[in-house]
C-alpha cells in the first residue's frame, strides 16, 4: 500500500464540477492499494496516517500528528502511485490491486480512521477527479507499507 501525504491548510475534490470532499486545516492522502496487499498493510497505513507527526508544536517542531491538531482527512484513491516506469516511458500497473479489492480496503481505511473520530472526506472511486490544494510548508510524505521507500 502505498500513499503520498499533503499537510494541507485546505483541500478538495471535484467530479463533473461538483465539490465532493472538502477539508481545512489537515491531510490530503493520495492513496493506492497494491496486488500483495493485506488486512496488515491497511492496519499499518492507518497507524501511520492518524499518528504522523508533520505538524508543528509550539516550538515549531513538526511533533503532532493530524489527530492531535484536531484536523481533517481527505482520502482519494490513486491507484497511479504504482506505475512503474523503469522500462520505457509508458507506466506499467500490473502491481495495483484490481478495482474491486482495492475500494473495499480504501473503504475500511477510511471507516477506521473515521472510527477514531477524525473527519474524512474522500473523492468518487474510479472516477476523474481534480484535486486542489495548499500544501502547507509544503510538507509532502510518501508512504510505503512494504517499506520500499
Amino acid at each position: 500500500m502505498r500513499s503520498v501525504v499533503q499537510r494541507v491548510k485546505r483541500a478538495s475534490v471535484t467530479v463533473d464540477g461538483k465539490i465532493v470532499g472538502e477539508i481545512s486545516n489537515g491531510l490530503l492522502v493520495l492513496l493506492a492499494v497494491g496486488q500483495e496487499d493485506s488486512a496488515g498493510d491497511m492496519n499499518w497505513m492507518v497507524e501511520k496516517l492518524v499518528g504522523l507527526r508533520i505538524f508543528e508544536d509550539e516550538e515549531g517542531k513538526m511533533n503532532r500528528s493530524v489527530q492531535d491538531v484536531g484536523g481533517e482527512i481527505l482520502m482519494v484513491s490513486q491507484f497511479t502511485l504504482y506505475g512503474d516506469c523503469r522500462k520505457g516511458k509508458r507506466p506499467s500497473f500490473i502491481t495495483a490491486a484490481q478495482p474491486e479489492k482495492a475500494k473495499l480496503l480504501f473503504e475500511k481505511i477510511v471507516d477506521d480512521i473515521r472510527q477514531r473520530g477524525l473527519k474524512v472526506e474522500t473523492g468518487v472511486f474510479q472516477a476523474e477527479m481534480d484535486v486542489a490544494l495548499i500544501n502547507h510548508g509544503p510538507v509532502t510524505i510518501l508512504l510505503d507499507s512494504e517499506k520500499k521507500f
